[in-house]
């Protein structure tokens, strides 16, 4: 069982539904093919993130690193440098995931986008860190989510494409 942990509290974390686990893997699956070659490494949801200014440690269901893996000093088996987080919704988590969960996350030096994956539309919205702090930019059904900072669009279609039904 994965917790998250925050504030010397321990957080149960639910297992996902087939639709989340669609949309982590084709997530993953487009930034693998465009960071091929690239000095970045994209991970699954089980890799665990550390936030080291707020202590917050939490599962993102992917995450992409583009430098040296940085390892917390108190578990090296979490990392504390991602570039990239993203975090698939669910109708149980959408509140927390969009705003404490974004706060913390918000707070890692390296990162440069958070995005977040709507569970019951075509909307993938990005954000991210600039020199007058976050902006958000969402895309829908047509258009591409932009990961600037690792030269990488998310297109939405592709995203959510179902090829076993609906």
């Amino acid at each position: 069982m994965k917790h998250e942990f925050l504030d010397g509290m321990i957080l149960a974390m639910a297992g996902g539904t087939p639709d989340h686990a669609a949309l982590a893997a084709a997530v993953t699956a487009s930034l693998n093919r465009q960071l091929e070659g690239k000095r970045c490494r994209v991970y699954s949801e089980a890799l665990r993130v550390r936030v080291q200014p707020t202590g917050f440690a939490g599962y993102p269901d992917v995450t992409v690193v583009c430098t040296k893996l940085d390892l917390d000093p108190d578990d090296a088996n979490t990392v504390i440098n991602p570039m990239v987080v993203v975090e698939v919704l669910s109708p149980s988590t959408e509140q927390y995931d969009r705003g404490e969960k974004l706060r913390h996350y918000q707070q890692i030096p390296s990162l440069c986008h958070a995005v977040l994956v709507s569970h019951d539309r075509k909307c993938i919205d990005v954000w991210s860190r600039g020199m007058d702090g976050w902006t958000v930019a969402s895309a829908t059904a047509g258009e591409s989510a932009v990961l600037s900072a690792i030269d990488c669009k998310l297109d939405v279609d592709a995203v959510y494409r179902d090829p076993l039904g609906a």
